[in-house]
């Protein structure tokens, strides 16, 4: 008997979520059968890490509209009471540079096509992962997602509306032989999926299983890096297997800033990762007693600001920054930049210290050990060039990159660009507190100090840190706000100079997981309230 009602994508009274318990491990994603992949791995006897691997990888079947096996991918580690960071995203096309795309007419990256196309990077950091700290073997982490892509799942109301609006997105490519690959595999009959109904993605499956038996390397060196090259010729991309071959993640030691007692940590460039950390640096020059005021807002507006700033301008690859990490979060030079802080907003610049969107998940286990993990399509499902009868999806990574050849980020062969995708850690006094994360594009930074105001400054519990109403810098002096956001603060920040701007779309405010362990050892979870997400603990 079929009853009539919405399938999901309508909601006319608000629910409740709470934090959830756990005892001996925890998943916490945007995704039931992602995070069901997950628990079945430590139930399995695997580890935190091998739960990470289990469900990134059925998160690139479960929501392609923003992650796949074109990915990049980012984690964070905490193993035997050590703090460990893969940075895994890929570099640009040895073809390719900025000369060769002002050359094409553009101005600036398009977030579309094979320009905007970097090696991808997440299957490289499963196998990393895997490798340096698993306990279970590779190919068992694939099960779950290949299971999911030839059997069929039924797709979820936030993904079915995502994908639709990549199809509206996508359609004025339909011609172009380049993007053949997107509409044969992520349309079925010229349309997107239905909330519930079963999607099944064959030629994602084949891919899964060839990069398990071959622990990636037909990807990068293989069979499948010889399609990939193939086609990229074929359609005027610049993408190569030399360039699959060449490229590998790097491991790097996480950086970090105290705040309020709390080491928060994060990954360094070439992701913005430091913007939080500098408008945290700025924020700690404060004492804040209640977050729904003028003031405190004004205050975290103005700091979020001038950090993203300073990050736009000078994040990259490493080896081209002109200003190290440690200029940019000195406590000198969060001093200076505080002091640019005022009654009123300001547009904001980049300082100079020398002078005076993305599917997130966190795993825990009995053990002790936890995972920060983040991968990305970037924009929805990327570039839009699927590689036929694979069902990988390229990202649009490169589309960050600047064409100004005297920026620190203008794009050139084989070079990192500025990263959005940002894990994030939290520990006291050498002992981990556990992961968070918040999705979107240019939102994270802005998202991870929110939540990490609203738990240190407020007291906050996970979920209640998650529900709260959310704020989101856009340029100049505009801001956006969830509704629910108290219409007098608004008021009184338009005041101040700020363009407040009401916003209904929630999707825009980001998506976040987070896991906290506290000195019983308890774990405590929470997932997003705006969109789906789920904890599943044991």
């Amino acid at each position: 008997m079929n009853i009539n009602f919405n399938l999901g994508q309508r909601y006319r009274y608000p629910s409740r979520r709470s934090v959830v318990f756990g005892n001996c491990g925890m998943v916490a994603t945007a995704s039931q059968l992602a995070a069901g992949a997950g628990m079945d791995m430590l139930k399995a006897g695997g580890n935190a890490v091998d739960a990470a691997i289990a469900t990134a990888i059925c998160l690139t079947v479960v929501e392609p509209v923003s992650n796949g096996i074109g990915s990049d991918a980012f984690a964070i580690i905490w193993m035997k009471d050590h703090l460990y960071g893969l940075n895994s995203s890929g570099f640009a096309p040895g073809a390719i540079s900025a000369d060769i795309v002002r050359g094409m007419g553009h101005t600036e990256m398009p977030i579309r096509g094979w320009l905007p196309v970097t090696v991808p990077g997440a299957p490289a950091a499963w196998r990393e992962l895997s490798r340096r700290f698993g306990r279970l073997p590779f190919r068992k982490l694939f099960e779950p997602a290949i299971g999911y892509a030839r059997y069929g799942y039924a797709i979820s109301p936030f993904v079915a509306h995502e994908w639709e609006q990549e199809r509206k997105a996508l359609s004025v490519y339909a011609e172009d032989p380049a993007f053949s690959g997107w509409f044969d595999t992520f349309l079925n009959a010229g349309r997107a999926p239905r909330p519930g109904e079963i999607v099944r993605l064959k030629d994602h499956a084949n891919t899964l299983e060839e990069i398990a038996e071959s622990e990636t390397a037909a990807l990068y060196a293989g069979r499948i890096a010889d399609i990939i090259d193939a086609f990229a010729r074929e359609t005027g991309g610049y993408l190569r297997k030399e360039d699959l071959s060449a490229w590998n993640p790097e491991w790097v030691d996480p950086v970090s800033i105290n705040y309020r007692g709390y080491d928060v940590w994060e990954l360094p460039p070439n992701g913005h990762g430091i913007v939080p950390l500098m408008a945290l640096n700025i924020l700690k020059g404060y004492d804040f007693t209640e977050r729904d005021t003028v003031e405190t807002l004004h205050r975290q507006f103005e700091a979020m600001k001038l950090a993203y700033a300073d990050g736009k301008k000078y994040i990259t690859e490493p080896s081209c920054m002109t200003r190290t990490v440690e200029e940019l979060l000195s406590d000198r030079y969060a001093e200076e930049r505080r002091s640019l802080i005022g009654e009123t907003a300001r547009e904001p610049e980049a300082g100079d210290p020398r002078c005076g969107g993305t599917v997130y998940l966190s795993t825990a286990d009995g053990e002790g050990n936890m995972v920060s993990y983040i991968q990305s399509n970037y924009n929805y499902f990327g570039s839009g060039i699927v590689i036929p009868g694979t069902g990988i999806a390229l990202q649009d990574r490169g589309a960050n990159f600047s064409l100004d050849e005297n920026h620190d980020n203008c794009l050139a062969p084989r070079k990192r660009t500025y990263h959005t995708i940002i894990p994030g850690f939290l520990t006291k006094e050498g002992r981990a507190v556990g992961p968070f994360g918040v999705m979107g594009g240019f939102m994270q930074p802005q998202g991870h100090l929110q939540v990490i105001t609203n738990t240190l400054d407020f007291g906050m519990n996970p979920q209640e840190a998650l529900d709260c109403p959310r704020w989101q810098w856009v340029g100049g002096k505009s801001f956006q706000v969830e509704r629910g956001f108290d219409p007098y603060l608004v008021e009184q920040l338009r005041k101040r100079g700020h363009d407040i701007i009401i916003k209904d779309d929630l999707q825009g405010f980001g998506r976040g997981e987070m896991i906290w362990r506290n000195e019983e050892g308890v774990l405590m979870g929470a997932t997003e309230p705006r969109a789906d997400g789920t904890v599943a603990a044991w």
